[in-house]
């Protein structure tokens, strides 16, 4: 996948029936299928039985079993309620009869109210002074160990430039915070809020561990811990455009238990807050 074209490919799925779909499945350099991809496409799944406008504004999903990339995904969406003022869908995936994924989504009717949110960090440097994961690739492969190369090697629709880039070669401990902008590849013109909530879900399952795994990041690395969703939740606040780059924001205030736990919060370039994340993720020492 190059462009934003190949994800809504990827995303967008096929019918079986009113509440039923199929959807397949693109490697990102793993070997079985991105969280992130599932959790976009349950909330297509989800977004098509909506038919009273509603909006999609949160998002609570558990991986229960690896999916595999060469067998399609079944989607079948449950009408929990449609209520006043919101309406609410389970979804279930499933490969060959097996579970893999649950979610539960909450759509909200357009209302007026309260407003306030939290500040964007102002101290970042701006997308134009940082190396994209492209730009590290040509310029530090000969370098970059042989997982993190191959991963790097992989094509997406999204450029990421993360502010911080830790040295593999000198491996040391960090804070556990993580700050990554981001930006779609391609024609972003004329996608619908549902459209650009499903984007934005797929995103969000990336990069957002990697603040878990930095107090450990001394003798810790992806390539020696066994790493997996096990959770996720969202909550969308505010209408947004892919059409300049956005700041993914995420700190980790906790890992025990083989577990790692994160929360971040993804803003426009001009301090919106548009959606916050959190996920609890397997970070398994390998033996």
């Amino acid at each position: 996948m190059t462009s934003v074209n190949d994800l809504l490919d990827l995303l967008i799925l096929d019918n079986i029936n009113e509440n039923e779909f199929k959807g397949f499945s693109k490697t990102i350099g793993n070997a079985y299928v991105f969280g992130g991809q599932v959790l976009a496409q349950a909330i297509n799944a989800a977004s098509r039985t909506i038919h009273n406008g509603r909006i999609l504004h949160s998002l609570h999903a558990y991986f229960l079993e690896a999916g595999q990339l060469d067998i399609p995904i079944i989607y079948n969406v449950s009408v929990l309620r449609d209520g006043g003022s919101f309406s609410v869908r389970r979804v279930t995936a499933s490969q060959n009869g097996t579970v893999i994924f649950i979610l539960s989504a909450s759509f909200h009717k357009e209302e007026e109210g309260y407003d306030h949110q939290i500040k964007m960090k102002t101290n970042l440097k701006q997308p134009e002074e940082l190396l994209s994961w492209t730009d590290i690739l040509r310029q530090f492969e000969d370098f970059l160990p042989r997982k993190l190369k191959a991963f790097f090697e992989i094509d997406r629709p999204i450029d990421f430039k993360p502010v911080t880039v830790a040295n593999p070669l000198e491996p040391k401990d960090l804070p556990p915070v993580s700050d990554v902008w981001f930006k779609l590849r391609g024609d972003i013109e004329n996608l619908s809020l549902a459209t650009k909530q499903q984007i934005l879900t797929y995103i969000s399952d990336y990069n957002i561990l990697v603040s878990a795994l930095n107090p450990h990041a001394s003798k810790a690395n992806w390539g020696n811990t066994q790493t997996a969703s096990l959770d996720h939740s969202m909550w969308f606040f505010r209408d947004f455009d892919f059409n300049d780059w956005l700041l993914f924001s995420i700190e980790s205030p906790n890992a025990t238990g083989a577990r790692g736990f994160a929360r971040g919060n993804i803003f426009t370039r001009d301090g919106k807050l548009i959606a916050s994340v959190a996920q609890e993720g397997l970070m398994r020492p390998k033996k």
